[in-house]
């Protein structure tokens, strides 16, 4: 039995298979382009709200004094289940103390002083993290994107033999499709490693919530925590007997005495002001990948022990590793600004990439003109709609509309184009006079 179509129905549905295709090349410059950005994720929190106190230390007893005053301002609210302090670090000299209701800024005295407000910060994250879209599907989504790096890396060197003998073959002064191919595969050969390691990365923590859901379901009768308790540790029973707040001034003391070498700089509280509250210090080991140490007290300060992030097994300190590697924090200022160009570069291959499809369809006869319009109004729409968010930040403040703003200039930046391409014919940023490109 055959199936026929007409050749109309046939044409629709290639434009609609191209289309598709363009979807998933749009999404992938999202990603690149949004995680080159948050590199700066730290400076970009101090950019948003200058007025914070800054310090390069607090005294324990500062931190003390901050967390009774926080659990102080909300009595008589539900409490809070977890609360986290974030002690000043080099990238982020501030003191901030999160509930689950309010994160505000401390001085060295431990007194509140201003909101927290770095919301135009967190946007860009979660733009990056899960295209803002609910953790499971956004997550999962970026992750099958990161294991589609790895894929056109591979495949990309597999269909080009002479990629790395040709590495330093850039024709970039010729202003047609040559130009555009060398470019393209220069950097593609350039960041290589990188790309590799930024897409493994982003593909294990991208597919977190999918892998550690599978394993619960399949041997922990779906207790996510237990699953994840071998790696991270787990949660000892709780009891919600009130009881006083616990003091984590001798923890922090206890760490500087007995473990000089590393810097904490996060306290959490779990629990706080219940009978099975306790206390973790995440701290940073220098020269690390990892992005530090779990050490556990009780709610009087006595030490606990360790989860093993530092010393535990391979699979403890692969698992540790993989965030600090991803977004580059590790090696202060110089790692950082590595990943600045080295992600830029990856965005122009995915950019050019998409733009060498183009040209190949167009040599086949097969017109790309509304297809190609799009491509233009996006790649120059995203960063676009990141410079408008972070104005609107400064002009509206901390509560202004940052997703609907970004997508609104995208598809205005994309729509321009397109009413361009059908009142003309070409899309702008094409060239007249394209040239032939020897495949290989």
């Amino acid at each position: 039995m055959t199936f026929a179509f007409s050749k109309d129905t046939v044409r629709k549905a290639i434009s609609a298979h191209s289309a598709l295709g363009l979807v998933c090349c749009a999404l992938l410059y999202l990603i690149c382009a949004t995680g080159t950005a948050i590199v700066l994720y730290e400076e970009f929190q101090r950019l948003e709200q200058l007025d914070a106190p800054e310090m390069i230390a607090i005294a324990p007893a500062s931190v003390q004094r901050g967390i009774e005053n926080v659990l102080a301002s909300e009595k008589g609210k539900p409490a809070t289940t977890h609360l986290y302090v974030h002690l000043p670090s080099e990238a982020l000299p501030r003191t901030t103390i999160t509930t689950d209701t309010q994160a505000v800024h401390i001085d060295r005295q431990g007194e509140i002083l201003v909101p927290e407000e770095n919301a135009w910060a967190e946007f860009l994250l979660a733009l990056h993290y899960r295209l803002n879209l609910p953790a499971l599907y956004g997550m999962t989504l970026v992750g099958l994107f990161g294991a589609m790096i790895v894929a056109l890396s591979v495949s990309g060197i597999v269909a080009h033999p002479r990629i790395f003998r040709d590495a330093f073959r850039l024709r970039a002064r010729r202003g047609d499709d040559v130009a555009t191919l060398d470019w393209h595969n220069r950097l593609a050969v350039w960041t290589l490693p990188f790309a590799l390691a930024i897409a493994l990365t982003g593909a294990m923590i991208g597919l977190f919530y999918v892998s550690g859901g599978a394993v619960a379901a399949a041997a922990y009768g779906g207790d996510s925590e237990a699953a994840l308790a071998p790696v991270f540790g787990g949660e000892p029973e709780g009891d919600a007997t009130p009881a006083p707040v616990p003091d984590v001034a001798p923890a922090l003391a206890y760490m500087e005495r007995e473990y000089p070498e590393v810097n904490p700089y996060y306290v959490i509280l779990h629990d706080p002001g219940t009978a099975g509250q306790h206390v973790q210090v995440i701290a940073e080991h220098p020269r690390r990948l990892i992005f530090g140490e779990y050490y556990a007290f009780s709610a009087d300060g006595e030490f606990r022990g360790t989860v093993g992030l530092a010393d535990g097994t391979v699979g403890q300190q692969v698992a540790a590793s993989m965030y600090n590697l991803h977004f580059g924090n590790f090696g202060g200022l110089p790692v950082k600004i590595a990943y600045i160009l080295f992600g830029l570069a990856l965005t122009v291959v995915v950019a050019t990439g998409t733009f060498i499809w183009f040209d190949k369809r167009e040599r086949r006869g097969q017109r790309s003109t509304y297809l190609r319009a799009a491509w233009w109004g996006l790649v120059a729409g995203v960063p676009l709609g990141l410079v408008a968010t972070l104005l609107a930040r400064f002009a509206l403040g901390n509560g202004a509309p940052f997703v609907a703003i970004f997508w609104v200039v995208c598809l205005i930046a994309i729509a321009g184009p397109l009413l361009l391409a059908r009142r003309t014919g070409a899309p702008a940023g094409a060239r007249a006079g394209r040239v032939r490109v020897a495949e290989g």
